[in-house]
């Protein structure tokens, strides 16, 4: 079962990446010029969208829903690797040098969903999309608590953490949505 799962999410993560690939054609590394809360509150802004369209009912924009989870997917990849590159006063990062930091995040966030679907048997299939997307604007609420909080915390996981969970979240409603 766990295997599925595994196979499931390298297919989307893969799918995903593709996209990262081809807009970071189009676009370049654009989005180097934001800071993190603005890259929080762009995921926010997503995960939002799919909340307002699963309670209408109907969406006016054509894009569907899968492509707002794709898009915090990868928002939330471009996070980590924000962090990681906030020393660098590089804009610009070839597709080359940024594939295997990609890589990094998504092998990380994955060892993370495996331990955790260890734990808690996989219990996010039993979860509605609709309540996994409340939990990823939960997420981004302690998110921008943390960036409020100058990044500190007392007792609770970091902002990467957050970032982590609200990619598995979206990849496990992909999962549900295409499985239907």
């Amino acid at each position: 079962m766990r295997v599925q799962t595994e196979q499931q999410y390298s297919e989307i993560i893969s799918e995903c990446k593709e996209i990262f690939k081809k807009k970071t054609k189009d676009y370049g590394t654009a989005w180097r010029i934001l800071r993190l809360p603005s890259i929080t509150d762009q995921i926010f802004i997503k995960a939002q969208r799919i909340r307002s369209v699963q309670e209408k009912g109907e969406s006016k924009v054509e894009e569907d829903i899968q492509n707002e989870f794709i898009g915090i997917i990868n928002y939330c990849i471009i996070a980590i690797i924000q962090m990681q590159c906030l020393e660098s006063e590089e804009m610009e990062i070839p597709f080359a040098t940024l594939a295997p930091m990609y890589d990094k995040v998504t092998n990380d966030t994955m060892s993370l969903l495996t331990a955790k679907n260890h734990d808690y048997d996989e219990a996010w299939k039993d979860i509605r999309v609709s309540s996994m997307t409340d939990i990823i604007l939960m997420k981004l609420m302690r998110v921008k608590q943390i960036e409020d909080n100058a990044g500190k915390t007392l007792i609770s996981e970091g902002i990467d953490a957050n970032y982590q969970d609200m990619i598995n979240y979206s990849v496990f409603c992909l999962i549900k949505m295409k499985s239907k």
